[in-house]
């Protein structure tokens, strides 16, 4: 049981990896509304264990924006709307932008969320951090949704798949890692 545990979990994170491949490659032999329902199976795979804890812990806003994912995909399945599928990682990307910007309202930040998995007691100039860091992340997202949605509508099926299967996938890798790294350097001066 613990073994497939760990490879659901690779799966779906592989699926989310690829996913502007898969449609690139995809769109070539199927309509839109079949790569829709993989998303949306997709999305259902991620949840179907997690799904009363889940709602549970989540807050209206995050069940809003799951509930939107969830429409989006009907509606691009219904649809058979290319251009629907192709700003799904905008919309995922704007959806990244109210969860951590509204931890910046309503505190503790995201970043802080994660940062207190790792360290519990926090000093209080990593907390200021931890926001500035969100404010980075929300600063991020908002950039990375209005690329993505201009590739969905503007580019070329293989330029909207480079810059949303890869390039932004590095900038997202190279942010979390050097945040990481920061983080632990900024926590180790401060004890």
């Amino acid at each position: 049981m613990h073994v497939k545990a760990p490879l659901d979990r690779l799966y779906i994170l592989l699926l989310w990896l690829v996913y502007p491949v898969i449609v690139f490659f995809g769109l070539q032999l199927l309509a839109p509304r079949y790569l829709a329902a993989l998303l949306g199976i997709t999305l259902l795979l991620r949840w179907k264990k997690m799904l009363p804890s889940m709602l549970q812990r989540f807050s209206y806003i995050q069940k809003g924006i799951a509930t939107t994912l969830l429409i989006w995909v009907l509606a691009t399945a219904i649809a058979d709307n290319e251009l629907l599928l192709r700003t799904y990682p905008a919309i995922l990307s704007l959806g990244m932008l109210l969860i951590f910007g509204l931890s910046l309202k309503y505190p503790p930040s995201t970043i802080e969320i994660f940062a207190r998995m790792q360290t519990p007691a926090l000093p209080h100039a990593a907390i200021a951090y931890t926001r500035k860091v969100t404010m980075a992340w929300c600063l991020f997202f908002l950039l990375n949704g209005a690329i993505a949605l201009y590739t969905a509508v503007y580019a070329s099926r293989a330029n909207w798949a480079l810059y949303n299967g890869m390039i932004a996938y590095l900038i997202m890798g190279i942010m979390f890692i050097g945040e990481l790294l920061i983080r632990k350097r900024a926590i180790a001066r401060e004890a």
